[in-house]
Order: structure tokens, then C-alpha cells, then sequence
């Protein structure tokens, strides 16, 4: 049997959901017929020529490694992480930051026109001032080896031994590289999935840009007395005495199976459980569960955004859905008559509650619900809203809450969305109750990444 061509040149025409270029070779079959063969090629650029190897080039589909470039894009720079082409962080930092601005435009765009809405509507991408350094929290993982760090790209089971990370804050980085020390000093071992076997499974580490504190959650599944108390003993000595802004240290224990950031007991090694953190000129109480904007700055741009396209009254009544621990809520109910938040996670509302006490914010009602039933229930209590403003997950709103919506006839609706595409697709279901679609304002809360945030305003038909 002939070895089958793996190696091609080819063009990049463009770039996937997870930034990766895409391109197209034809190759031969055992009978002499071109099939089209579909690459993925990583850490390559659009209209970029390469010279490519493909991993199964017997497939419809392949992963491909590009051996050389025979051209490159003019918005290709040097990436400046010494992690860049294995960690699965960043996808995009040897692309210009002006490049990925346009090319989030041109998505959020996209989006749009496929659902039938006028892209022009769409302003620029508002770019991060600076786009380092940008992360208030960060989740690293512990490989059996004992090695702390990110997982590589494309590869969910492989995490490699990190020594620095360039979108998270300094302090945050450095009080990690400490724990990560201190684990490799006490050979203490990581958590193997497979085998459901190891200690230490995560590291959680926040830090509130504003006040400076910050935040360390080890995740382990044995607890943090007995056997293991000499080298927390040593853990606690270590981070207080070097950082002294680390005013939460938490020690999770987590035996589950799924394997994510989860405590079945928590323990507070030193100082409280919680953090402050401020945004918009609102203070909050941050748990290590505690759902928060990761990009502090940005996520003020967000704020101010959605209060300059909403146009709060001091008159008018309005709804929160996906209200969370009241990031929006708190700054639009200083300008409205009566606010009304709903959230499903429990915790999440109790939060909403205590912060807008501790704020000084009096005409707000949380409401611990799904939106779908939420938006109803408020509906019967306070009557027709006169402002709605919605922040769902990536999955969007859905069509039975987008409905529900239309059906509860605001004035306006500010969408607020971290998935466009999921965006444009709920946005669709306000069209048949009057709906107008006004303005998109594209935002950049993650640098060097494909992620692009945006705030919209949608306004009733007169």
C-alpha cells in the first residue's frame, strides 16, 4: 500500500471559533481520486502560505503542523511568552492587537448578518489599554507529576510546568510560582484523573485590582490537618510572611470524580474567606465561588456602556436577569425608581443582597430564580418594566426567556453578551414583539484570545 502524501502547501483562508487558521488540500485516494482534505492549522494567521504537515491525511479532517512559512500576514509580531505555542491560554499573541481587533469587529459582524440583522449597527471593538496583565483570576492545574500550570493546546490531559503567565497580574503569578514551589520542596503529589489517585488537584488565585488583596484556593482530596499538617504548617508560614496581601488562603477539599473546582469542605488556613474587590465605584465581597468580572477595567467599560445605551430614569422601574452578585443591578438602581435581579444560583443572590446593603443601595429586590419563571414572578410584583437589562452565560438566554421578554414589553433592553453568536440567535426572538435593534458595542475583555464581549441596546417600536 503507498504511504499516503502528508505533506502540503497550502493557503490559511480563514480562522475557526478557537482561533485556529483553517485551510484546504486535495489529495489522492488509492484509486487516484482528489479528496478534499480539511486541516487545522494552530498559531497561523489568515491569508498566511505554509508549508504543512498533516497528522492523518486519510481523513476528511486533520490536525496540521506547519514546517514552514512560504508567507506570513503582515499583523504577525512575536509572541512574548515563553509558553505561547504549547500553553492553551492564549491563541493569538503572535498576532497584532489592532489585527485582533478588527478581525473580533468583522466576527461580531458576521454573527449579525447571518441572523438577518444590518451590520452596520456595529461599532469598532473597544480595545483593553493594556492588554497584559489583565486577568483578576486565574485556575491552574496540578499534573501527577506535581508540575503546576495550564493545560496545552489541544491537549485537556497534559499540563505543563509553568514559569510565568503574562495576562494575569504579577502578584497573583508570583504568590502561585510560591505554592507551586512549595509542593515540588514537599513532593507532594498531583491528582491523576484516570486513576481517581493524588492529593493536589488545583490552584485558584484572584486578586482585586483595586484594593490589592488577594485570594489563594488550593484544591486537594485530603484534608489539611493530620498527616498533611507539618507542610501546611509551612504553607501558611511561607505565604504570610511573603505576601502579605494575601488575605484569604483556603485549602478545598474535593474527592469528587469530576474534576473541577468544587469543595465538599472548606478550611481557612489564614486570614477570612473572602476578599473586597471594588468596580464602578461599588464595593464587593468575592468568595472563591464568587462568579466576577475577570477583567476589572474592561468590565467598567462594560458598565458604563450599558448605562449610556440604557438611558436609566429616576422614574422607572427595571429588571436584572442573570443579575448575579449585582454588578449591573448596584449602578443602575442608583438611577432608577425600583430594581428587580434575578439569578438561579442562590449563593450568588444572598451576595447581591449583602452588597447592596453594604453599598448604600435600598430600592433593589433579588430574587433567587431561573429567568424563564424569575422574569414572571417580578413581572407579578412590580408590573411592566420600563428597562430590562440581560447578561446571560455563553449558552445565551434561550428562546422561552427571550420570549418571556418580549412578552413583558420594556421600553428598552440593554443585552449584554459574552457569546455573540449565541447573541444574534436570541435577539431574533424580540423581532415579532416590535423589537428594533439599535446599536452594538463590541468590547475586548481578553486580550489574545478569540473571546469578545459586547453591549446592545434593543428598543419597542413606537
Amino acid at each position: 500500500m503507498t504511504e499516503p502524501k502528508r505533506y502540503f502547501d497550502t493557503t490559511i483562508n480563514h480562522l475557526d471559533h478557537k482561533g485556529n487558521g483553517q485551510a484546504v488540500v486535495w489529495r489522492e485516494n488509492e484509486q487516484g481520486n482528489p479528496k478534499k482534505l480539511k486541516l487545522n492549522v494552530p498559531l497561523t494567521l489568515p491569508g498566511e502560505e505554509v508549508h504543512v504537515q498533516v497528522d492523518r491525511p486519510t481523513k476528511k479532517r486533520s490536525r496540521a503542523h506547519v514546517t514552514e512559512f512560504l508567507k506570513t500576514n503582515s499583523e504577525r509580531v512575536e509572541a512574548p511568552c515563553p509558553h505561547f505555542e504549547i500553553c492553551g491560554g492564549c491563541v493569538w499573541q503572535h498576532w497584532s492587537y489592532s489585527g485582533q481587533l478588527n478581525h473580533k469587529t468583522d466576527y461580531v459582524k458576521r454573527q449579525l448578518e447571518e441572523q438577518g440583522f444590518n451590520a452596520a449597527l456595529v461599532k469598532n471593538t473597544i480595545g483593553a489599554e493594556t492588554p497584559w496583565n489583565y486577568r483578576n483570576k486565574m485556575e491552574f492545574t496540578f499534573s501527577p507529576e506535581g508540575n503546576m500550570g495550564l493545560h496545552e493546546q489541544g491537549n485537556f490531559r497534559k499540563v505543563f510546568d509553568m514559569k510565568t503567565c503574562l495576562i494575569a497580574g504579577n502578584d497573583m503569578v508570583e504568590a502561585a510560582l510560591e505554592v507551586s514551589k512549595w509542593a515540588k520542596e514537599h513532593e507532594l503529589p498531583g491528582y491523576l484523573k484516570d486513576e481517581h489517585e493524588g492529593l493536589l488537584r488545583h490552584l485558584m488565585v484572584r486578586q482585586s485590582f483595586a484594593t490589592g488583596e488577594i485570594m489563594l484556593a488550593l484544591v486537594a482530596t485530603d484534608r489539611p490537618d493530620g498527616k498533611l499538617k507539618d507542610q501546611v504548617d509551612n504553607l501558611v508560614q511561607r505565604i504570610t510572611e511573603k505576601y502579605p496581601n494575601v488575605k484569604s488562603l483556603l485549602w478545598l477539599v474535593n474527592t469528587l470524580w469530576a474534576d473541577s473546582i468544587q469543595a465538599e469542605e472548606t478550611f481557612v488556613l489564614a486570614g477570612r474567606d473572602f476578599i473586597y474587590d471594588e468596580l464602578a465605584g461599588f464595593r464587593y465581597r468575592l468568595w472563591w465561588n464568587t462568579f466576577f468580572q475577570t477583567n476589572p477595567k474592561q468590565a467598567e467599560k462594560l458598565v458604563e456602556l450599558a448605562l449610556e445605551v440604557g438611558k436609566p430614569q429616576a422614574d422607572e422601574t427595571m429588571f436584572d436577569l442573570f443579575c448575579g452578585v449585582g454588578t449591573f443591578s448596584l449602578p443602575f438602581a442608583k438611577k432608577v425608581k425600583s430594581l428587580a435581579g434575578v439569578e438561579i444560583v442562590e449563593s450568588s443572590i444572598e451576595s447581591a443582597k449583602r452588597n447592596a446593603t453594604e453599598n448604600d443601595v435600598h430600592n433593589t429586590y433579588f430574587l433567587a430564580n431561573n429567568a424563564r419563571n424569575g422574569i414572571d414572578e417580578v413581572r407579578e410584583q412590580f408590573g411592566q418594566p420600563d428597562l430590562l437589562l440581560v447578561d446571560p452565560p455563553r449558552s445565551g438566554a434561550g428562546g422561552k426567556v427571550m420570549r418571556r421578554i418580549g412578552r413583558a414589553q420594556p421600553k428598552r433592553i440593554v443585552y449584554i453578551s459574552c457569546n455573540p453568536e449565541s447573541f444574534a440567535s436570541d435577539i431574533t426572538e424580540l423581532t415579532p414583539f416590535g423589537y428594533e435593534l439599535v446599536t452594538v458595542q463590541p468590547v475586548d475583555l481578553f486580550p489574545h484570545t478569540v473571546h469578545v464581549e459586547l453591549v446592545s441596546l434593543l428598543e419597542l417600536k413606537k
